[in-house]
């Protein structure tokens, strides 16, 4: 080995190699990038057939701690490293020396990439003419189904095939690799020239640069482990394990878009770290408002991992956990209840993972149905119904202005500040929420109106429970979204539930049903004369009865 110019083997034999986070996918074994591989593949043949030495040119990196990262060239060096895995499953399979410098070879930027590359080595594979290696190892009992979902894995398995084709007629290959020495390469150490991993940026522009979500799983990753986050969990049940098998499979089988599901992965995460530096204190007042304002408007935000501490780390986790077991079980319940505009496309988890349109008032509903989820064992329908209900109410409470339309309650970060901790301190009592509402006191200011109104409606409930289909009725009806004090004011009410008057809160509801219950619908005929007879009324030189007058 000269100064600087090096074989894999030899790299092998003197580093640790790891592919470092900042690096993007193996790129390759593309469909796309395959002719570029077939003639690189074909070059090394040639030379190690006629006994020639092919020099790969530069590989840039820096070393740290006997571990060499390499900026530029990973592509060759994982293609090379492939090629000396494939000579040895073919000619030296039985010399586990061989095998533990071979392992030294591995990928920081995927754990899923990292396994595979150490499955190779430990497995046995069949080499023989007729083989299709690929099929071999995606039927391995070894082979993880969540594999094939890591791009860099799936054109690892594509260059494997390619090798075989091109070396399965040449023989000593690993000779011509290790000892002869056909394929080198001059090793650059950036550091000891005064270059910074800054160089990397130019370096690799003219590849893909990993996504926003695989550049935030890696930080996650660095920041868990240098925080100790998960120090008495094994390996398998890891975050870095976990978001590269059982919940990118999970979200893989049904939420993928576009054949990724990293969009997802952002959405979720972001939509947690909303709700948690709510309810939190990694920031607060000003830089926490704004922070909000950030994320919901940018899902993919780069500096989202700063606001990741180990609470919300662990919050993560345990959602992950909760929406994978369920879906799997078949058991994430139905919410058959009236959102209005608020409606989810599918369901709310689809809503926050694929929604089109999805606003501050989707993202603290998917947080009440979580809270809900997480704290009770069992998932009682008509229970978790009446705690979105509450919820929904809160949330969908806004008047009609003076120019007929509803505007959204929550369309800020500072009211979706508030709505969180509301939500977050009701939560406490999710499980049967009219019993909580009853009997406890609240020190939250949000809402604080139509929060009043849900404690009334709880203490009817609690103290009359067959009026509850009746207040149900009244609050799905389309004109009061769940504020029903008038309809309660017109049936006596004051200041006491015992005024209340419910042979006539009835009739009330009905009339409401009859003639408001439409809004939107410009066929529902009784609704539009009405509208149109108040429109008639002058009031203050305008005619607007309808828009300014009708209580709200």
């Amino acid at each position: 080995m000269n100064n600087d110019i090096y074989s894999f083997y030899e790299l092998m034999q003197t580093y640790k190699v790891k592919i470092p986070i900042i690096q993007r996918d193996y790129a390759q074994g593309r469909t796309r990038n395959l002719p570029i591989c077939k003639n690189f593949l074909k070059t090394l043949k040639e030379n190690i057939i006629n006994n020639k030495t092919i020099n790969l040119d530069f590989i840039y990196g820096n070393v740290e701690k006997d571990v060499f990262l390499p900026l530029d060239g990973q592509q060759r060096l994982t293609t090379l490293f492939l090629l000396h895995w494939y000579s040895f499953a073919r000619e030296m399979n039985m010399d586990s020396s061989i095998r533990e410098t071979l392992k030294k070879f591995t990928y920081e930027t995927r754990l899923s990439s990292r396994r595979f590359c150490d499955a190779l080595l430990n497995n046995a594979i069949s080499v023989d003419d007729s083989a299709v290696i690929s099929e071999q190892i995606l039927d391995s009992k070894w082979f993880f189904i969540s594999w094939k979902y890591d791009a860099t894995i799936r054109a690892m398995l594509k260059t494997i095939d390619e090798i075989h084709k091109i070396f399965k007629d040449v023989d000593s290959v690993w000779d011509a690799l290790v000892n002869k020495k056909n394929i080198i390469f001059h090793l650059l150490i950036l550091e000891n020239f005064g270059l910074s991993d800054d160089l990397y940026i130019k370096m690799n522009a003219r590849g893909r640069g990993l996504t926003p979500f695989e550049n935030l799983k890696a930080e996650i990753q660095d920041k868990s482990a240098k925080e100790n986050w998960e120090e008495e969990r094994s390996e398998i049940d890891k975050f870095s394990y976990k978001i590269d098998n059982e919940w990118t499979h999970f979200l893989w089988r049904n939420f993928r878009k576009d054949n990724s599901v990293d969009n997802a992965h952002m959405r979720l995460l972001t939509a947690l770290v909303m709700a948690k530096l709510s309810t939190g204190q990694l920031l607060k007042g000003a830089e926490r408002i704004e922070m909000i304002r950030r994320l919901n408007d940018n899902h993919s935000d780069r500096e989202l991992v700063k606001y990741i501490d180990g609470e919300t780390f662990h919050y993560i986790y345990t959602v992950y956990e909760l929406y994978c077991a369920l879906v799997a079980s078949d058991r994430l319940p139905l919410l058959n209840l009236d959102l209005w505009r608020h409606k989810p496309e599918k369901n709310l988890l689809y809503e926050i993972l694929l929604g089109t349109n999805t606003s501050y008032t989707h993202k603290i509903l998917f947080y009440a149905q979580t809270e809900y989820l997480l704290r009770n064992d069992e998932i009682i329908q008509e229970r978790y119904e009446e705690w979105m209900r509450v919820v929904r109410n809160i949330l969908s409470r806004a008047d009609i202005t003076v120019d007929g339309k509803r505007n959204d309650i929550v369309r800020s970060p500072e009211a979706f500040y508030g709505a969180i901790n509301l939500v977050s301190e009701l939560a406490e009592g999710c499980g049967s929420i009219y019993h909580f509402l009853y009997t406890t006191s609240l020190t939250s200011s949000f809402a604080r109106e139509q929060v009043k109104e849900e404690m009334l409606k709880a203490e009817i409930i609690c103290k009359k429970p067959e009026q509850k289909g009746l207040i149900f009725r009244t609050e799905d009806n389309e004109l009061l979204r769940g504020k029903i004090m008038f309809a309660l004011e017109c049936a006596n009410y004051k200041s006491r539930m015992e005024e209340i008057d419910f042979g006539l809160f009835a009739e009330i509801q009905v009339v409401f049903e009859k003639y408001f219950n439409k809004e939107l619908d410009n066929s529902f005929l009784d609704f539009d004369k009405l509208r149109r007879a108040m429109l008639t009324i002058e009031a203050d030189g305008k005619y607007q009865y309808y828009n300014s007058n009708f209580p709200h």
